[in-house]
């Protein structure tokens, strides 16, 4: 049975051709630098999903677990089987099982106790979870993510999880925040990812910054991937 509520915008309809001219601004704005642009259709149903998959998205973000799921379970085999799902939202303990075994990347793991539970699934799954480290290097209380000091001290550990591949970190700047303030917050998760790769000897090749109001600027301060929602769906 289908979840058609308002947590999934009503499942309103959504012209292909408004997503297509939606992605090809969002490209043309980041053309100089080699992005992967993750649609997220957390406040969208099925159908902005299809929609994107159908004009060449292959990226999809979602953050509240159990109705992601079942959205990922309802859509077209095609598109579960040709498509890549990152978890982007706040991770409890008790929802990591369903997240390893519904999404391929998870951007928002934000503490060593989360990383040790994903790991020991991943293993009992017999996989490597690929996953982001979150960073809330502006220090906003209601938002998830480590201090830069606490991932450092936490970092090595991490890394040695076996059912883990750690790809880089992610980073949600505050909403309303001034260009020079988001300027620096995102150089500022660059060059603490530089400092990780340099001191661990790791390769470290994604940095998850930017959504729809300020993926420009995270682009410019070193975005590999950029989160996208309204903007590709409104």
């Amino acid at each position: 049975m289908l979840i058609q509520s308002q947590n999934w915008g009503d499942d309103v309809a959504i012209d292909s051709s408004l997503v297509k001219k939606n992605l090809d601004e969002v490209k043309h704005k980041i053309a100089h630098y080699n992005i992967k642009i993750i649609a997220v259709t957390k406040y969208f149903g099925l159908k902005a999903i299809k929609a994107g998959f159908e004009v060449g998205i292959r990226d999809f973000a979602e953050s509240r677990a159990l109705e992601a799921i079942e959205k990922i379970e309802s859509l077209p085999e095609k598109i579960q089987k040709e498509s890549v799902f990152h978890f982007i939202g706040h991770l409890q303990s008790n929802k990591v099982e369903k997240v390893v075994r519904h999404f391929d990347i998870i951007h928002s793991v934000d503490s060593l106790k989360i990383a040790k539970k994903i790991s020991d699934t991943a293993c009992s799954l017999n996989k490597r979870e690929k996953i982001l480290l979150q960073v809330n290097n502006a220090g906003e209380e209601q938002k998830s993510g480590y201090t830069k000091e606490q991932l450092k001290q936490e970092f090595a550990e991490i890394i040695s999880l076996k059912g883990l591949q750690v790809l880089g970190l992610m980073n949600m700047a505050p909403y309303g925040a001034e260009e020079k303030e988001l300027k620096f917050l995102f150089g500022d998760v660059r060059q603490l990812r530089d400092e990780l790769q340099e001191e661990f000897k790791i390769a470290l090749p994604e940095l998850s910054m930017g959504m729809s109001d300020d993926y420009v600027i995270a682009a410019q301060e070193g975005a590999t991937m950029i989160r996208i929602g309204r903007k590709l769906f409104t």
